[in-house]
């Protein structure tokens, strides 16, 4: 046993300085960012924030809006090859998603997930990304499983997570995958600190993980944490290529899920609530790390996002970063306990 002393910090914790800058409007802001892979070889170009795949969050209602902005979304596992085929046949674009699997085929050959996404890649090749999601990535089992899915996809771009440590950022894109997302426990509906005592604050794992991963030409994703815009303009000055979000986009019509008494159910994919809909896991050992909660109904999404990307374009014009890629070079953070003036808060609407 051993204790680091070292401090370890949130996003609370931290204030981005502002500096002299040369940008006249925010508009000169370029939020998009190019991406060349290391394993895939693959080159991208969109605004790196993603949608979650979560249930209510990464639906192709979601896609639909969020590539208008040439943002990213992750669709759910659970999302059949039919439900694709109707996607695109009314204007989703492959290029702005990703189909998402679990590792359940560590254990079972025939696994649904993995048979889904075979599916999914063999009827719609122009879906470039892969995203391999599990909970706790620090298993050898999972390393071995991110190779398999190199093996199987050599072209594909593969993000895989989560891990907060710096040495699995560097083992899993030795082993295959172009992008790590970094984040346990931090979530809106996520109790995993809380049930297992385990996680690393998220802004200090951002920092020590995107270190790591340019060291080896990687790319890290931050998921989690995330509760207002400029957390992920935080994230991406610490150095985050992409920040993955769940409940700032929750909530919303473009959730799928209906509107009871004026409001929508969220929920964590640990939870019992998501169990109850997709079903307990084979070995039946994992215990509940997910809330579920209600939201009021927030309307239609385009509003959120644009309120997300201008508090992005407005923190960059501050610090001076014309490019989001620039922004951890543009970065100095300032180390606060109370960041916020909340006097207020109880009297808005």
């Amino acid at each position: 046993m051993r204790i680091k002393e070292d401090i370890k910090l949130n996003f609370d914790d931290v204030l981005m300085e502002p500096k002299r800058s040369t940008l006249s409007s925010r508009r000169d802001v370029d939020m998009t960012r190019k991406f060349t892979f290391i394993n895939s070889g693959k080159v991208m170009n969109f605004t790196p924030i993603f949608a979650s795949n979560m249930d209510g969050v990464g639906t192709f209602s979601m896609a639909k809006v969020l590539q208008e902005h040439k943002m990213m979304t992750v669709i759910t596992k659970s999302t059949p090859l039919d439900k694709w085929k109707e996607a695109v046949g009314t204007g989703l674009r492959l290029q702005s998603v990703s189909v998402s699997v679990g590792t359940n085929k560590m254990w079972d050959n025939d696994a649904a997930d993995y048979r889904n996404m075979e599916a999914v890649l063999q009827s719609f090749p122009d879906v470039k990304m892969i995203t391999v999601d599990v909970a706790n990535a620090y298993h050898q089992n999972f390393v071995d499983f991110i190779k398999k899915v190199r093996d199987d996809y050599p072209e594909k771009v593969i993000v895989a997570g989560n891990v907060v440590t710096p040495e699995m950022v560097e083992e899993l894109i030795i082993n295959g995958a172009d992008m790590v997302k970094i984040g346990i426990g931090p979530g809106s509906v996520c109790t995993t600190r809380t049930m297992t005592g385990v996680g690393v604050p998220q802004f200090s794992a951002i920092l020590e993980c995107a270190d790591a991963a340019n060291g080896v030409d990687g790319h890290i994703m931050a998921d989690g944490g995330c509760v207002y815009p400029g957390d992920i303009a935080k994230a991406l000055g610490g150095g985050a290529h992409a920040v993955m979000i769940g409940g700032m986009l929750a909530g919303h019509n473009e959730s799928e899920i209906q509107v009871q008494d004026g409001t929508r159910e969220f929920y964590g994919m640990s939870s019992d609530r998501a169990r109850e809909i997709h079903g307990k896991r084979k070995d039946g050992y994992r215990g509940n790390e997910g809330r579920h909660v209600s939201l009021p109904d927030r309307g239609p999404v385009n509003d959120t996002v644009e309120d997300i990307l201008g508090g992005i374009r407005s923190a960059a014009t501050y610090i001076g970063a014309r490019r989001l890629k620039d922004m951890p070079k543009c970065s100095t953070f300032v180390r606060v306990e109370n960041n916020i003036n909340r006097v207020y808060e109880r009297y808005t609407k």
